[in-house]
Order: structure tokens, then C-alpha cells, then sequence
């Protein structure tokens, strides 16, 4: 059975404390895993959250800060050291190529020749998939290192309706050609479209979105995601120094998540200053923008994905 969910590695910020881990996001879709920016002590959460080295087929980095990447001397390590067989593609901005080499070969190890860079540059790219059954692609944020966040897409599909293949004589393999070749011709000789029997089916999304400022791309990753992963590192109160840094409070997280019609919002990369007690202030400022659900990360949570949207009327 495929899972779609995400696994909180660690949702702290520049400093762990002793609840929450540097950061570590673990996305997995139909059989594939994503690793976003794993921090420091990411290997060990892995085998807390019970997911190994083979369970990774993306490494993704959104921006060389240590919070964001001292765990890929690790990540990579296990890969070789499990003998992992499959790509591993790592992805991380083009800038920070030197910072990149200097993790990927941190100590002496046997390595593995599976790890395919991509590093990313520009505005924003779209990443090669092969044959993956969504799409990646990265845009530019506003931070004070070169930072890019993620999205991925599902292709729309179709919903057959099973009233209309009825009405029309399509059963049995007719309908599986139909779905491939988008016509067919029903057995009294009249031809039947793939329109005339199903509705669009909306491909799911999610977009992660780490370390930046208000910025455009920030609104265009997270529009129309059935799940938002953001940052909200402070509250209103430290709303100046989030600006200096360029972060996000919650209350601007979840104004992106409403401007983008986001369907799950999750908060993560909370500065070390807050205490458990203060998570109910996050919720609520950021309930304030935001009137969907809302998840104020954990470590070791495990998310579902949203049901899909409805079709179109």
C-alpha cells in the first residue's frame, strides 16, 4: 500500500534543545523518500522513527546553515556503509558548492557511487525526476544565505465515473484502453471519449519552505499545496528581529499558507527562546491568518497527507 506522509525529524532552529532536534524533514510518496535538510543528529531520529538509509532516494538542502546540513556527513556515510543499491539524488544551491564537498567527504569512509548532484541555481529550476511519478522544483527565497524552497507536484489524473462508462457500454478492458488511448468504441460502434466519462482529478502537492523572508517565491511554492511546511522560527513579539534575520513569525507562515489556498499547514524551526508553554501562542497567531488545519510540528510526528481535493464540479 503507498504512503504519503511526513515524518518530523527535528523542528528546531539554529539550536537543538533538549525536545526538539536540528531540523530533518522526511517526506515519503508512493515508495520514494525525501529527506529535506538534515541536521545535526538526523541519522539517530531515522532510527527513532523506525526508516533507514534505503528509505532515501532525495537529499535535499535548502540552504548551507548548519541547522539546515550538519547531518549530511551522516546521511551520506549510511548510504555507503548499507550499501544502499538505488540513486540517491542531492540537491543544494549551486553557491554553496565548496560547503557541499567539504560535508559530502567530511571524514575518511568508503564511499558510494549512488549519490547524483543537482546542485540548483538562478531563480528557480525544475529538477530531473527521472522517472518519479511527481515533479520537483526549486525557487529562490530571501534569506541572508542562499536559500531555495522546495515543491512537488503530482500530475493531475482523471476520476472515472462509473454511471457515465455504464450509459456508454464501456466495461471491463474497454475501460482501461479508454483510460490509455482516450477513446474507444463502445460495442454498439458509437465512440466514446475519455471526457465524456470521468472528471480531473487535481494531483496533490506540498512545498517545503525553510529560512526566508516574505518573498514572492515564498507565496508561489505555497500556492494551492495540499500541505505547507514553512518555518515560523518567532512570534509577533520578535516580529523586528525575525525581519533583521530574515525569517518568518507564524503569523506571517500562515498568511502565505491562506494567500496560497494552502490545505494543511504545518509550523516548524522554532527559535530555542520558546518553551512548550508557548506553542499555544503560535497556534493562535497563527490561526489568526489562517483558517485551515494546523500542525505545530514535533519531533518524530508523522503527518498524513491530506485526502485529495474534490474534483470539479
Amino acid at each position: 500500500m503507498s504512503v504519503r506522509d511526513l515524518l518530523v525529524l527535528g523542528s528546531a532552529s539554529a539550536v537543538p534543545t533538549k525536545t526538539r532536534n536540528h531540523n530533518g524533514y522526511l517526506l515519503r510518496w508512493d515508495g520514494h523518500g525525501l529527506l529535506f535538510d538534515p541536521g545535526e543528529g538526523t541519522q539517530r531520529q531515522m532510527a527513532f522513527a523506525g526508516v533507514t538509509a534505503s528509505d532515501l532516494h532525495w537529499v535535499c538542502v535548502t540552504h548551507l546553515h548548519g541547522d539546515h546540513c550538519l547531518g549530511v556527513p551522516g546521511i551520506v556515510q549510511r548510504i555507503a556503509r548499507d550499501g544502499v543499491e538505488h540513486e540517491v539524488n542531492a540537491v543544494y544551491p549551486a553557491s554553496g558548492a565548496e560547503y557541499w564537498r567539504r560535508l559530502r567527504h567530511a571524514t575518511a569512509f568508503r564511499d558510494t557511487d549512488v549519490i547524483r548532484e543537482q546542485p540548483v541555481s538562478g531563480p528557480g529550476m525544475r529538477l530531473d525526476t527521472g522517472g518519479a511519478p511527481f515533479s520537483l522544483s526549486a525557487l529562490r527565497l530571501d534569506h541572508t544565505e542562499e536559500a531555495y524552497g522546495y515543491r512537488l507536484e503530482e500530475p493531475d489524473g482523471v476520476t472515472m465515473l462509473p454511471a457515465e462508462l455504464a450509459a456508454s457500454g464501456v466495461r471491463g478492458p474497454l475501460v482501461r484502453r479508454l483510460q490509455e488511448e482516450g477513446r474507444v468504441t463502445a460495442p454498439d460502434g458509437r465512440t466514446v471519449t475519455l471526457e465524456e466519462c470521468s472528471v480531473q482529478r487535481p494531483g496533490q502537492k506540498v512545498a517545503l519552505v525553510m529560512d526566508t523572508g516574505v518573498c514572492d517565491a515564498a507565496y508561489e511554492l505555497a500556492r494551492d499545496v495540499d500541505m505547507l511546511i514553512i518555518e515560523s522560527t518567532y512570534l509577533d513579539e520578535e516580529a523586528d528581529l525575525a525581519r533583521e534575520r530574515k525569517h518568518l513569525t507564524a503569523r506571517e507562515a500562515a498568511a502565505i499558507a491562506a494567500a496560497g489556498g494552502a490545505r494543511l499547514l504545518v509550523l516548524t524551526h522554532f527559535s530555542e527562546r520558546y518553551r512548550a508553554e508557548d506553542e499555544p501562542r503560535f497556534l493562535r497567531q497563527a490561526a489568526a491568518a489562517f483558517t485551515g488545519d494546523i500542525v505545530v510540528a514535533h519531533d518524530l510526528d508523522r503527518i498524513a497527507m491530506p485526502s485529495r481535493r474534490r474534483p470539479p464540479a
